[in-house]
């Protein structure tokens, strides 16, 4: 139930968090390689659409100060001005109050009426389409952040809907690749063998675990518990604070209704998936023990992609910042080089060139 996916690594005992740690650090430096080779463009994860709560007077100019009355005006009788014709509109809704247009006056009641259920999933809708489109680095799919805090609740087929696109990206195939070739370079499971049939087996394991998982954590268990599968981005505060928040939404989640609550379906699908593995791993490593540090595992690395999502958009920010200054410092050198070179002088005509003159025949 988090953006970052799943490892199928064994860990026990003291080798856990170092093993963990290792393993995401390889497939974070492995994910980098493959960002510097992409062409596309990424979208942050604080670009996501924002809850329709501003109001048209903050984009509107500020109105026009009506001119002072004359003489004359001020001595009219209120009586003799010819009052606006009655409309059904101006009946049932209040006049503008000063300083606001009448547009803003009009959208304002429209603001406090509470969405309708269809509204709301249209809105989901438009947010999901926008969530499949977040990328780290160009490469790395950030479908599960959510950047708005009053995001539209998903529906149960939205749920599944993320978890397909999540689990059949072309990064998943990818990164599973590489964490497969890790497991057999470190030969992880020597019943799997060697050679492009061992990979495979490698590759096919990494692969269900990812899968497996999204379909328990994001998917089913959400939709039956009520839970949202997305990571909200908490985006303001100290760093502690937010560091903390990230680690905790591995157990401590927003539900359907806009509550927070435990987060039952992230770490019940973590231990599912892991206990389903049995069935797919060799026999020598099955078993309580080794399921519980499999889901333990997953939740550990589900932490770190809290933690990613959480200050990416930071991190990224504070670089493009840097790239503007010194595009900056480099526009005042060539501004200021352009101006100190020394102007032609002014009324110095180009002489003509001179003709031959043309022989007497």
């Amino acid at each position: 139930m988090r953006p970052s996916g799943r490892s199928h690594n064994l860990i026990s005992g003291k080798r856990f968090f170092g093993d963990c740690t290792l393993r995401i650090f390889l497939l974070a430096a492995a994910a980098t390689l493959m960002s510097l080779g992409a062409h596309g463009q990424s979208v942050s994860t604080d670009e996501l659409p924002d809850a329709p709560l501003a109001t048209a007077q903050q984009s509107s100019p500020p109105p026009t100060p009506a001119p002072a009355p004359t003489p004359a005006q001020s001595q009219t009788p209120q009586q003799n001005q010819t009052p606006p014709p009655a409309t059904s509109s101006s009946s049932t809704q209040p006049a503008p109050a000063p300083g606001q247009s009448g547009s803003s006056s009009s959208a304002q009641p429209a603001q406090n009426t509470p969405e309708t259920k269809e509204q709301q999933q249209e809105r989901a809708k438009r947010e999901l389409e926008a969530e499949e489109k977040q990328r780290l680095l160009g490469v790395v799919p950030m479908f599960n952040v959510q950047s708005n805090a009053n995001a539209a609740p998903m529906t149960s087929k939205q749920k599944y809907q993320l978890f397909f696109k999540s689990s059949t990206d072309w990064y998943v195939f990818a990164i599973t690749a590489i964490d497969g070739e890790l497991s057999q370079l470190g030969n992880e499971y020597p019943s799997y063998g060697e050679g492009v049939e061992g990979f495979a087996k490698y590759w096919g394991a990494a692969y269900v675990d990812t899968f497996d998982g999204n379909l328990w954590g994001n998917a089913i268990l959400t939709s039956w518990w009520h839970e949202d599968p997305r990571y909200y981005r908490m985006g303001h505060g100290n760093f502690f604070k937010r560091a903390g928040y990230s680690a905790l939404t591995t157990v401590w989640c927003k539900r359907d209704k806009g509550t927070w609550g435990p987060n039952y379906a992230n770490v019940a699908g973590n231990f599912i998936g892991g206990t389903v593995s049995n069935l797919y791993y060799p026999a020598n490593d099955r078993g309580v023990e080794l399921t519980l540090g499999r889901g333990a595992s997953v939740t550990y690395e589900g932490a770190v992609g809290a933690e990613i999502a959480e200050f990416w958009p930071d991190i990224a920010q504070h670089f493009m910042k840097k790239h503007q200054e010194k595009l900056d410092k480099q526009a005042a050198r060539d501004s200021a080089a352009a101006s100190a070179k020394p102007a032609p002088a002014q009324g110095t005509a180009t002489p003509a060139p001179t003709l031959p003159t043309p022989k007497p025949q």
